[in-house]
């Protein structure tokens, strides 16, 4: 199977940035072999959207698991999709009951690979360039949420996703 970025690399090649789609995140994660079920998550806190799971070995498969019932938006949905991609693609899973700091690690890693992914840092600032400075706007320029926006305006700002430092 092609890895992530042999799969955007051909996309680039044919003159198309499709990894920005939606349905490009989906047809990937299908030829990764990767299960997508839209689900209710019970077992989850209110405003849990999505989730990650791999099953241990011998099975060494993954499943991302989208309550499309609380992802209001395409917006949402395509944020949630690429954090999900991010925990899949950096193999950053951990134990529902890992220590904070570990869960910390592999969020900042999941959100690192989902910003990288959305766009890059010419994308933005040529976004800015035409006019789209606020958050809100630039957010609807990339079809992200303005949380999404705000961490890959502080990576390719600051080198960090600190968003609380800055905003």
């Amino acid at each position: 199977s092609k890895s992530f970025y042999q799969w955007q690399n051909s996309l680039m090649m044919q003159g198309r940035r499709e990894m920005e789609n939606l349905n490009s995140l989906y047809k990937w994660l299908d030829l990764e072999g990767v299960f997508v079920f839209d689900r209710r998550l019970p077992f989850s806190k209110k405003d849990s959207k999505a989730t990650t799971l791999k099953l241990k070995p011998p099975y060494e498969t993954w499943g991302i698991f989208l309550d499309k019932k609380r992802l209001k938006t395409k917006a949402e949905e395509k944020s949630a999709v690429l954090h999900e991609c991010g925990h899949y693609a950096t193999g950053a899973t951990h134990e529902v009951n890992s220590p904070f700091d570990l869960v910390a690690k592999h969020e900042y890693k999941a959100d690192k690979w989902a910003v990288e992914r959305a766009l890059s840092v010419d994308e933005l600032d040529d976004a800015v360039a035409e006019g789209h400075t606020e958050i809100w706007d630039l957010a609807e320029y990339f079809g992200v949420t303005e949380d999404f926006m705000r961490k890959a305006v502080c990576w390719y700002t600051y080198g960090n996703l600190a968003t609380e430092l800055y905003f």
